[in-house]
């Protein structure tokens, strides 16, 4: 069975330093995963695409067809890869609501790399002070080395850590893919697992059908409106 990578990515431009940084990650994973004699399926999502039904999620608390889609997606992967532009020193604004869409147990034991672009390394403290404390707070668990690409780290050279952009890339594809891997592979009873509870889309609202075409939630909402 293969394992299932999803990508988050929130670069605004075509093409964005953002998505080729999520692409590097993402076939570094492969690669990682394929070594360990594991196939794994990638799916990627473009929040640019989804700008107008994140807009609408927040202003109406009602999902659009593609927004469940894909937080089902997302729900229902093994693995995360979340890579975000840097904003005044910290994720998009875009990259912030995709994630407030997101049932609060979607991310729950998901293996997750989370990753950032910005133009400058002054800013490459994101990865701590935003993002690992919002992954966190979504019960994700997040792999130690985070990356951070400032514009010249696309060009191979060394960062202030010692180490180059693609040393950072493989030590934190290893990470996930060992923990996509073990997630599955190991007995149970002897490999401690992430979660206590299935993860969930949040597209399903207990003891509430959703009708033809449209979610759980806005079903639960024309029943009070009857």
């Amino acid at each position: 069975m293969s394992r299932r990578l999803i990508v988050v990515t929130g670069g605004l431009s075509q093409p964005s330093s953002t998505r080729l940084l999520s692409d590097r990650i993402s076939d570094a994973v492969i690669a990682a995963i394929e070594a360990r004699g594991e196939a794994v399926d990638v799916d990627v999502v473009e929040l640019r695409d989804l700008a107008g039904d994140l807009a609408t999620m927040m202003t109406t608390h009602v999902p659009t067809p593609e927004l469940r889609e894909a937080r089902e997606r997302v729900s229902q992967a093994d693995g995360l890869i979340a890579v975000t532009p840097v904003f005044t020193a910290s994720y998009s604004g875009l990259f912030k609501m995709f994630f407030d869409a997101l049932d609060t147990d979607s991310l729950r034991g998901m293996p997750t790399i989370i990753a950032a672009t910005a133009g400058t390394a002054r800013h490459s403290l994101v990865l701590d002070h935003a993002m690992r404390p919002l992954f966190a707070f979504l019960n994700a668990v997040v792999v130690p080395t985070g990356i951070f690409a400032a514009t010249e780290d696309f060009g191979g050279g060394v960062g202030s850590d010692g180490e180059g952009l693609s040393g950072r890339i493989r030590r934190a594809a290893d990470e996930l893919a060992a923990l996509m891997v073990a997630d599955r592979a190991g007995v149970e009873g002897f490999v401690p697992t992430h979660s206590t509870r299935p993860r969930s889309s949040g597209n399903i609202v207990p003891g509430v059908s959703a009708g033809p075409g449209g979610s759980a939630f806005e079903a639960l909402l024309q029943s009070h409106l009857q």
